[in-house]
């Protein structure tokens, strides 16, 4: 690792750092920081290190990434205060993704087109559903402003494991640098300057552990979002409320990739995915108790998430502490406890349960809104439920950041479950089951989603009985002296 002395004469740079970063003039007192971030991430043509950095999720670091992170590690010596998440990195990175994916402003006329389409689509749900649209704004956005828009939301979200791998990887790594020494081991560290005293290295490592991983953490959610960003339709694709004011966004460079190959006009294909993104935001806007619950479930999952220090501190005893990549390697392979604990299946079979819960009453929603109206919502339909399928964009960015594995299949038991419960009761009974969470399906409904809708059905009866003995009992009580 790599700990180094910064000296007062040495300016801070801001920890945000633009698209292009300057290159400041080198000083023989700071570290080469291009030469040390080199020697950490290794070489293409060194597999080991490769194999760990795709274990990581930041298998893919240009030379512009890599110019971030060292403008990033040059910042830790400003002596501010360290972050467990890196949330200003992880947006440039994003940024820098979704620009070498050709990203552009939206324009005048592909905004109308979103909006008209928003409008319409508001409409024909409103025949389907009594729940109210909310008076957020519709937006059209580009992959870089849907970064922008809804990094907060991530950074709420990962936040929890960022500060569960930092505090692990200190704790580990502070045993493990007492082991070195001055003198040889000190030179053989790339990028350190000459006569740096081994009692200040050991002054700062815990800071410069923090900093570290809030940096590679912050490389990791800023690939993946970036990822997201390149093929998402809309602001809330992944099924959590990740845009602010329940709002309508939508993405027109990404809605006309998804409707390439369909042959399915591309207003057809704005249309209803306008319905489902509409549909989606209503239902946020409108329970109150859902985002909450699925935001917490998700920080539930990873605050319990069980980092393996043991095995950290056993691989590092096993190698040279002065081998950068050799530590990097065994970090990414040894950080997480193989096995979820209690609280974490728990968490993550509520997780999956919302998520279903949601992406189905949302299906079910868009084709009786589309029917009507669109000559093909069947086959749209399924296209969306064959992304889903395939690892939808909720599965996959929750496995690269915080190792969730979502099962689609539930996706199709909740919408069964929700046409049973509309055909048994009406589009009331239907969106009923959102009033309170004690009403909402389990995951054991959707198991049985019949039985579900033969108690959930049977509820009103019994309850009129109870208020009818209720009455019956009061008259008895006014009549007797």
């Amino acid at each position: 690792m790599f700990i180094y002395e910064r000296t007062s004469s040495q300016s801070v740079k801001e920890s945000r750092v633009s698209d292009h970063p300057q290159q400041e003039p080198a000083s023989p007192d700071e570290p080469d920081f291009v030469a040390m971030l080199a020697s950490l991430l290794g070489g293409a043509d060194n597999p080991e290190v490769a194999k760990a950095l795709g274990a990581m999720g930041i298998d893919k670091i240009d030379p512009a990434t890599m110019a971030i992170i060292g403008a990033q590690l040059k910042s830790m010596f400003s002596g501010g205060p360290v972050e467990p998440f890196n949330v200003e990195l992880a947006t440039d990175v994003a940024r820098k993704s979704v620009a070498t994916q050709g990203d552009s402003t939206v324009g005048d006329a592909a905004r109308r087109e979103i909006e008209q389409a928003v409008q319409v689509a508001r409409l024909w749900i409103d025949d389907v559903t009594d729940l109210p649209a909310p008076s957020g704004a519709v937006h059209a956005w580009s992959r870089a402003e849907w970064v922008d828009q809804t990094m907060p939301m991530w950074r709420q979200l990962v936040e929890p494991v960022a500060a569960g791998v930092s505090t692990a990887v200190v704790a580990a790594m502070r045993a493990q640098m007492g082991q070195l020494g001055g003198g040889e081991d000190l030179a053989a560290i790339p990028g350190l300057p000459a006569g740096l005293d081994p009692s200040a290295l050991m002054g700062q490592v815990e800071p410069m552990l923090a900093q570290m991983s809030g940096t590679m953490f912050g490389v990791q959610v800023g690939q993946a979002v970036g990822a997201l960003a390149g093929y998402l339709v809309s602001g809330t694709d992944v099924g959590l409320p990740l845009v602010p004011g329940h709002g309508v966004a939508l993405l027109p460079a990404n809605i006309e990739a998804f409707a390439e190959g369909l042959e399915v006009d591309l207003t057809e294909v704005r249309l209803y995915l306008a319905v489902r993104e509409a549909a989606r935001v209503r239902l946020f806007a409108e329970v109150a108790w859902l985002a909450p619950q699925l935001v917490a479930a998700v920080q539930a999952y990873a605050r319990d998430i069980s980092i393996d220090t043991e095995g950290i501190e056993s691989a590092l005893q096993s190698i040279d502490p002065s081998d950068p990549a050799a530590m990097q390697s065994a970090l990414s392979n040894s950080l997480f406890a193989p096995e979820p604990s209690p609280a974490q299946r728990s968490a993550l079979i509520q997780l999956e349960t919302y998520l279903a819960l949601v992406e189905g009453w949302v299906a079910v929603v868009a084709d009786r809104a589309t029917s009507k109206h669109l000559p093909h919502p069947a086959a749209l339909g399924e296209a969306v439920r064959r992304q889903r399928a395939s690892g939808g964009p909720a599965e996959r960015v929750f496995s690269q950041l915080v190792g969730l594995e979502l099962r689609p299949r539930r996706l199709r038991d909740a919408a069964n479950l929700w046409a049973a419960l509309e055909s048994r009761g009406g589009a009331a009974a239907r969106d009923g089951a959102w009033a309170h969470p004690d009403l909402a399906p389990t995951s054991a409904d959707l198991d049985d989603p019949l039985g579900y809708v033969d108690r959930f059905t049977s509820r009103d009866t019994r309850d009129e009985m109870d208020a009818a003995l209720d009455a019956l009992l009061s008259e008895g009580d006014s009549d007797t002296p």
